[in-house]
């Protein structure tokens, strides 16, 4: 299945994109995709009352804003430096193990939402990452059992505004939490759309510039050991976010660095996961 939310923000009703292209309402299933949905069976209650009720469902016009493709979650957990490229580009080493670091749930929005440069922003940079979305508590899991604990994969652009992250002391967590630096989606695809995760190409591209084009088969830490990783220092709750991080091609790795100013056009995709663009603009 295919998961959408849609309507306007922090209105989002809960969603299916069907098979054949359609988007239909499926409020009357009676939950959200957040906790709760995932953390029961949610999943399985879906997929059968789409079996009966997909046809006579409501259908959802291609005009209406899609939201983030969960609600949202506890938290967003994030690995930096998880492609050997990139953490090259970066002057940094190698990851000897995974980098984690949070991300504000309150910078979540939905795939074509405006990203905000934030107020006195120079340095805003774009990351696009395969996105984990946990289908069940996790904690102290084996890397055996780290995919059954996964409700599916989403597309994420992990925003970050460099001079925050790096520069102004402390936890990157700074430059990676402002509003709209969160845009998930278009959907949630469940494990059986997408086969396996890790040979998933990923693009990026910039006013219509590739600027990132890779594939998850490059990730230092696959998703298995990120799971079981990360659940060793924390439980990891149904509808929490796993983001893995981002391959070479950001704008901080160029000779000078590139960074994103209003009017920008930022579009990116992953392999069965769909595609999503935003549009830069300045804060106001």
């Amino acid at each position: 299945m295919k998961l959408i939310r849609f309507g306007n923000p922090n209105q989002e009703k809960p969603g299916l994109l069907l098979t054949d292209g359609r988007r239909i309402d499926v409020s009357g299933f009676g939950s959200d995709y957040d906790e709760a949905f995932f953390g029961g069976d949610g999943l399985e209650r879906l997929k059968a009352w789409a079996a009966a009720n997909a046809t006579t469902a409501p259908t959802v016009d291609a005009s209406v804003r899609l939201g983030p493709c969960i609600a949202r979650p506890s938290k967003i957990v994030c690995i930096g430096l998880n492609y050997a490229d990139h953490a090259k580009e970066s002057g940094m080493d190698i990851p000897k193990e995974p980098i984690l670091f949070f991300k504000a749930t309150s910078s979540l929005v939905g795939p074509n939402d405006n990203v905000v440069i934030p107020r006195g922003s120079e340095k805003t940079d774009w990351e696009v990452e395969l996105a984990v979305i946990i289908g069940k508590k996790a904690s102290y899991v084996s890397e055996a059992s780290a995919l059954s604990h996964v409700a599916g994969y989403a597309l994420h652009n992990d925003y970050s505004e460099r001079a925050f992250q790096l520069e102004r002391g402390g936890q990157w967590v700074k430059g990676k939490s402002c509003d709209t630096f969160a845009p998930l989606g278009p959907y949630l695809a469940t494990p059986d759309e997408i086969g396996d995760p890790h040979k998933l190409n990923l693009w990026l591209k910039v006013n219509g510039i590739t600027r990132q084009n890779s594939s998850t088969a490059q990730l230092i830490f696959n998703v298995p050991q990120l799971i079981s990783y990360v659940s060793s220092f924390m439980s990891l709750l149904p509808g929490d976010v796993i983001s893995t991080g981002t391959p070479p091609g950001v704008g901080l790795g160029f000779k000078p660095p590139i960074f994103m100013k209003p009017g920008d056009v930022v579009e990116l995709g992953i392999e069965g996961l769909g595609e999503s663009r935003q549009v830069a603009v300045a804060w106001s």
